[in-house]
């Protein structure tokens, strides 16, 4: 006896279930992308700024302060430098950035070919050409913009010095973890708020989800619960237009199976009575008789079971592919295979049909809808009448129009006959109520009309029309 398999750990399984897809995560990852995206942008500007700034270099009074106070102290090197170190460090504490020259602004100060004061980590070969004008200077492999003004007393220069080169400034940032540092902090403490405030905004979605869980497979009620989200509303009210379809098909199909066993039991019935009488029977004209009986009992059987199968075919999707089928040959093949049950009953049939009467769509649809209105019609007309079937084209459309002599139906039943089973209280002819049904099923499917109307005569008439399709292009 082999054992049962162990419980995969309980760990696996959350990392599996986290891993599918969810819209939670989704929203939470398009968040955090979001913020990744406007960090980027905001490192950008700064880079933009920092390259095409250049307010600071041409603030003379910043010079003026730095030469009057480097002149003031010449004669006490030490305090010179003293202040000058200040003057730096305040620069770098006003910036917020410490002794980083590629981020920040620096400073030289000479006095012919002596360095009085550098900031700390800046190249000291930095030196330019021209008083007043700010060049691109490299030193120390870098590039840098400097520009410099001279004291007219004491020959003292002030170079005032900024990073030149985007990149350089760029691998700064990541080297000294200005750029990830505060994105990577800020990250945690927005995921956990973000991923609520999806949670609060998704809950009306899970009062969806949960009550649709809750049903059982028999309960198509529409869902109780109406959402006034704008998002959400369309769900709902598409899932209820899709249940009330749904029942309305469920309660058609056990209406059409409750119908089909009804219409089956009759010859079923009719078959066996005969059956039980033919066992105790002896004479031979009664016996042939109750045979005769069971053939027809057969036949009606035989042919709503014919019906069901083509009505099933009709509300089918599309099996076969569409083609142009000509009507007028058609409706001639039709009546020349129906004519033996015409001559059985004394009925003349009578056709009249324009030959470019093309439709496009199934053939064995065009062949069920032909058979049974021509069959109706034969059925229902007196010994002696007429069955006049007319195929014609009217604008862009193809007519065709079956006419007979008969009791017709009254208007008030028009728009009941096409339903399965239907037969009208004043019926007298035997039949199972599914050949208009079937007519309309095919005629819905090809996109066409039906019409009842009362013939002259007082007989029914039925039109059908179908869109024609467009004409052939000529061959060259």
């Amino acid at each position: 006896m082999s054992s049962a398999p162990p419980p995969r750990p309980r760990l696996v399984a959350r990392l599996a279930a986290w891993l599918q897809p969810s819209l939670v995560r989704r929203l939470l990852l398009a968040q955090m992308l979001l913020l990744v995206m406007l960090w980027l942008l905001f490192i950008g500007f700064l880079l933009y700024q920092s390259q095409h700034d250049q307010s600071e270099l041409v603030q003379d009074q910043r010079y003026e302060m730095i030469l009057r106070v480097a002149d003031s102290l010449a004669d006490h090197p030490e305090r010179q430098h003293q202040s000058l170190s200040d003057i730096d460090r305040f620069q770098r504490d006003t910036e917020g950035l410490e002794d980083e020259p590629q981020l920040r602004m620096s400073m030289l100060v000479r006095q012919g070919e002596n360095l009085l004061f550098v900031s700390p980590r800046l190249p000291a070969t930095i030196r330019n050409s021209r008083l007043g004008a700010i060049e691109k200077l490299p030193a120390g492999g870098k590039t840098w913009r400097a520009r410099s003004l001279a004291s007219p007393r004491s020959g003292v220069v002030v170079t005032l010095v900024k990073p030149a080169n985007a990149v350089n400034v760029l691998l700064t940032f990541n080297s000294r973890g200005f750029l990830l540092l505060p994105l990577l902090i800020s990250l945690p403490f927005l995921a956990l708020p973000a991923w609520l405030s999806l949670r609060l905004a998704l809950r009306p979605w899970s009062r969806v989800t949960q009550e649709i869980a809750a049903r059982g497979p028999h309960d198509l009620s529409p869902l109780g619960f109406a959402p006034r989200h704008r998002e959400l509303r369309p769900l709902v009210t598409n899932l209820n237009a899709l249940l009330k379809r749904v029942r309305d098909s469920a309660k058609r199909e056990r209406e059409f199976i409750a119908d089909a066993a009804h219409e089956l039991r009759t010859p079923l019935a009719a078959m066996r009575v005969n059956v039980e009488a033919l066992k105790t029977e002896s004479a031979e004209g009664l016996r042939q008789e109750l045979l005769d009986g069971m053939v027809r009992s057969g036949d009606r059987a035989s042919r709503v079971v014919g019906q069901l199968l083509s009505l099933m075919r009709a509300d089918l999707a599309p099996t076969h592919a569409s083609c142009r089928v000509a009507l007028a040959p058609l409706a001639q093949d039709r009546l020349a295979i129906l004519s033996s049950l015409a001559a059985a009953r004394d009925v003349e049939l009578d056709l009249e049909a324009q030959a470019d009467c093309v439709i496009v769509g199934e053939y064995e649809s065009m062949v069920s809808m032909l058979d049974n209105l021509i069959e109706n019609a034969i059925k229902y007309s007196p010994a002696g009448g007429m069955v006049s079937i007319h195929v014609a084209r009217q604008a862009d459309r193809t007519v065709l129009s079956v006419s007979d002599q008969g009791p017709g139906i009254a208007p008030q039943w028009h728009g009941r006959v096409f339903d399965r089973f239907f037969r009208t209280p004043d019926q007298t002819q035997t039949g199972s109520g599914l050949g208009l049904a079937i007519v309309k099923s095919a005629v819905d499917r090809h996109g066409g009309h039906i019409v009842l109307a009362t013939a002259q005569g007082g007989g029914l008439n039925v039109t059908v029309s179908f869109p024609s399709p467009e004409p052939p292009e000529p061959a060259p």
